[in-house]
C-alpha cells in the first residue's frame, strides 16, 4: 500500500497521478501530490514504477503499516534504499539495468517432443 511521497525528491510531474488506476493521489496546492485515498491503493506499485524522482514507497502489503513503523519513516526508507526501490529493481531509470537482464528464476526443463495422438496417425496415414 502507497505509504509515502517525499516532498523533498518529488519534481511535482503528476506521473503517480496519471497512472493510479484507483485514483488514490490528488494533486495538493504546491504541486505535490498528496495520498489521498490511500484505503483504495490496491498496491500494484504503477506510482512507484513510474515516478521518474524516486520519490514514492509502496509497502508490499495491502493494508496501511502501523504509524509508528519505520515504512512510514521517510529518513529509513532512504537510508536503506527502499524509497524508489521498486523501480530500481525493474531497472528503469537512467544507469539502471533492466530488470529481465538479471532476472533469476527457476531453471527452464529442456523443450519437449511434441505429444502426438495414435489416431492422429493413424488417420493421416489412410488417406
Amino acid at each position: 500500500m502507497i505509504e509515502i511521497v517525499s516532498r523533498e525528491r518529488c519534481i511535482t510531474c503528476d506521473r503517480c497521478v496519471e497512472v493510479c488506476p484507483r485514483n488514490v493521489f490528488d494533486t495538493g496546492e504546491d504541486g505535490v501530490p498528496v495520498i489521498a485515498r490511500q484505503s483504495d491503493c490496491q498496491t500494484c506499485f504503477m506510482c512507484e514504477a513510474y515516478c521518474p524522482a524516486d520519490a514514492l514507497f509502496v509497502a508490499p502489503l495491502s493494508h496501511p503499516v502501523r504509524p509508528d513503523s519505520p515504512l512510514r519513516d521517510e529518513a529509513h526508507l532512504a537510508a536503506t534504499g527502499l524509497l524508489g526501490s521498486y523501480r530500481s529493481q525493474l531497472g528503469w531509470g537512467s544507469g539502471r539495468t533492466p530488470g529481465a537482464a538479471v532476472a533469476v528464476g527457476p531453471e527452464l526443463p529442456a523443450a519437449q517432443p511434441p505429444i502426438v495422438n495414435r489416431t492422429d496417425i493413424t488417420e493421416r496415414t489412410s488417406r
